[in-house]
């Protein structure tokens, strides 16, 4: 597959993912950034683990910062503490090149990342579901309910013979 077909197969992903699928997402590229911190550490590859570890930490901050405080009440504030020790956990993975700083935010993650997991593929089952009961209990429209419809509704306007595409 070639680079841009990739990055074309991503975006799609996170434009038509659902909230709880983005929070799985950001889960999954942080703890995949983290392992690549280790292995950077494994090879002294320096620049490697620093790019990878300041991704890593990134992705905590953004989690951090849509943390809702006001809706999100204890869970909010206790994944916010959580999130401040992994960012400072993740400075010593760059101030003493200290893979087990790192083993032990993955360590601290994974169990968030799985439970994400778990709720995006709920969520999206439940929501393919709710589309199918509601498309099954839509009535077929009738001739009369046409003409109901057609007297309360504004007409679309005529169509020219233009278009207009992006």
């Amino acid at each position: 597959m070639n680079e841009h077909a990739a990055h074309t197969y991503k975006q799609q992903q996170v434009n038509t993912a659902t909230p709880a699928k983005m929070v799985f997402m950001l889960f999954e590229k942080t703890l995949s950034r983290l392992q690549e911190a280790q292995h950077a550490i494994e090879r002294n590859d320096i620049q490697g683990r620093c790019n990878a570890n300041c991704s890593a930490q990134e992705l905590i901050a953004h989690l951090s910062n849509t943390l809702d405080m006001e809706q999100g009440g204890e869970i909010a504030a206790n994944l916010e503490r959580l999130y401040t020790h992994c960012m400072l956990r993740l400075m010593d993975v760059d101030r003493k090149n200290d893979p087990n700083a790192a083993a032990e935010v993955i360590k601290l993650l994974t169990p968030l990342r799985d439970s994400w997991a778990e709720l995006s593929e709920k969520s999206e089952g439940e929501l393919r579901q709710a589309v199918l009961t509601a498309q099954q209990a839509r009535p077929a429209l009738t001739n009369e309910t046409a003409t109901a419809s057609e007297e309360t509704e504004p007409k679309a306007p005529a169509k020219t013979g233009l278009s207009i595409s992006a």
